[in-house]
């Protein structure tokens, strides 16, 4: 027996792989985007540090710039540095 294929219609999603479902600086979902963004994806990144902790990119850029002295995790108060 063969079958011919008439319409297909492919349904995808994606999310991010992080272990929390919201940034802990800004409390949005990551899969949609913080509040400086208007639309989830490739424009409004998730960040990693090395303690593992994830937060949307322009969360996290604001949160070490506006600290006076050495950037430290916003949850786990370790001394922040990207993950590599």
């Amino acid at each position: 027996m063969k079958v011919n294929i008439l319409q297909w219609h492919a349904v995808a999603s994606w999310t991010w792989d992080a272990q929390d479902e919201t940034c802990g600086i800004c409390r949005m979902a990551f899969d949609g985007c913080c509040p400086d963004c208007k639309l989830p994806g490739d424009d409004c990144p998730l960040i990693w540090g090395q303690c593992n902790h994830a937060f949307h990119l322009h969360c996290i850029l604001k949160w070490v710039n506006s600290q006076t002295s050495q950037a430290h995790c916003p949850m786990c108060r370790r001394e922040w540095h990207f993950k590599d």
